[in-house]
């Protein structure tokens, strides 16, 4: 049975949950360099006996500093929730990243958030970690105030395979290459977007494909083309096979990004639920067909692999 956490929406945290162990940054997809980080920081709550806390950003800071970064997700709040109690979490603080927050001076960051309101013992930071105004304060600036306000700064090694770094920068490359297995292997689980069901032009219907419509909000924008996939109906915890597209539908001249998902066997009305695709295989590249009697053929194709793939 998964845990209860703690779920702060800033840094105000209860008394019990003070003075803990402390993991902070964006946590973007959740992979298994991420992974690392909480197996050796479970290690030390055991050596410790004190909890860990993650400390995390919403909008992440990137996002906010880069308006026009509007797909640049792998994952969202509710799927790094799902993670982080199977990491063994015992309280998230979400931080909103306002203009706000934003300003706040790094040695104030560090003496009335970090040690008033949260107490830390333990930070475990990477190498690239800023924070405060300008983006000022950095990894050399906590390690400078470990003595004077009585913490540690863990800082591990990335981790690496085949000789480069499992970061969410790279997974983002590999989806948007149509890499899917390697991102999926990186992620350590299946590439996951969750959305409402949209009412659209029902374009698929009329060619005898149904489909849920989902759109891509800021998720990032993997390759376009068909992939297997599999569906959770998060209402009722169902899982599906089926097929997606995620494209603009040339052969229909549209132009907007769509995730458009035919479940197998399924023909129930699900406008307005929230559902969950992961994405299993990548089938092919979208492209646009001479006309629907091609297109059709081709989709018959495609959902062959997809069955065979998920």
């Amino acid at each position: 049975m998964v845990k209860k956490i703690n779920l702060y929406k800033n840094y105000n945290i209860k008394n019990n949950d003070k003075g803990s162990i402390i993991l902070i940054g964006s946590f973007d997809g959740l992979h298994l360099g991420h992974r690392k980080l909480f197996q050796k920081a479970k290690k030390l709550k055991s050596k410790t006996k004190l909890k860990i806390g993650v400390f995390t950003f919403d909008p992440i800071p990137k996002m906010f500093f880069s308006k026009d970064l509007i797909n640049y997700r792998i994952s969202n709040f509710n799927e790094k929730i799902k993670i982080f109690k199977n990491y063994n979490v015992d309280f998230i603080i979400n931080q909103n990243f306002n203009k706000k927050f934003s300003k706040i001076k790094c040695n104030d960051f560090i003496k009335n958030i970090l040690i008033k309101k949260i107490g830390m013992k333990y930070i475990y930071v990477s190498n690239n970690f800023k924070f405060g105004n300008k983006r000022e304060g950095d990894v050399k600036l906590l390690q400078n105030n470990q003595k004077k306000y009585g913490y540690r700064v863990i800082k591990p090694s990335p981790l690496k395979i085949k000789n480069k770094v499992v970061s969410s920068s790279l997974i983002r490359k590999l989806l948007q290459d149509g890499n899917l297995n390697t991102a999926n292997k990186y992620l350590n689980r299946l590439w996951t977007v969750e959305g409402v069901v949209k009412k659209g032009r029902q374009l698929g219907k009329t060619i005898g494909f149904p489909t849920a419509n989902i759109e891509m909000q800021n998720y990032v924008i993997a390759k376009l083309g068909v992939y297997a996939v599999r569906v959770n109906l998060i209402s009722n915890d169902n899982i599906y096979k089926g097929i997606a597209n995620l494209g603009i539908r040339p052969t229909f001249n549209q132009k907007k990004i769509l995730l458009e998902v035919n479940i197998f066997n399924f023909n129930k009305k699900i406008y307005g639920k929230r559902i969950r695709v992961e994405f299993v295989k990548f089938i092919r590249g979208e492209k646009k067909f001479k006309n629907i009697s091609n297109l059709k053929k081709q989709i018959k194709l495609d959902i062959i692999k997809s069955k065979k793939s998920s």
